[in-house]
């Protein structure tokens, strides 16, 4: 099985050219299991991100991660930052929002 957040944080790395870079597989604290790798939060360092919107950074994300986000990835929290954003945050990351939802399977089922 491949690590996908090793494979995530490579191919940023590789495509982006991060200043810093932090995979988190949070699939433990969801419906899934520890053992999905489908959850994560990524947080992101670039100079690139200098002048562009917060859409604009997600999106390039995104752009990079296209395939994983269409077989394997269910969600995928972002936080980018140019460095001076970065320095101003003092580097803290935000905490995850509490996973509110199953399954597609369950919500189907549900009322």
């Amino acid at each position: 099985m491949v690590d996908m957040r090793a494979h995530i944080e490579a191919k940023l790395i590789s495509e982006l050219s991060p200043d810093y870079v932090d995979v988190k597989d949070e699939s433990y604290m969801h419906a899934s299991g520890p053992d999905a790798q489908s959850h994560f939060k990524v947080t992101l360092v670039a100079e690139s991100f200098e002048g562009s919107r917060l859409i604009q950074r997600h999106r390039a994300v995104n752009e990079v991660l296209a395939d994983e986000l269409r077989h394997q990835i269910h969600a995928l929290a972002l936080h980018t930052y140019t460095p001076k954003e970065w320095e101003s945050e003092f580097g803290q990351v935000p905490d995850s929002p509490a996973c509110r939802g199953g399954s597609k399977k369950d919500s189907a089922t549900s009322p």
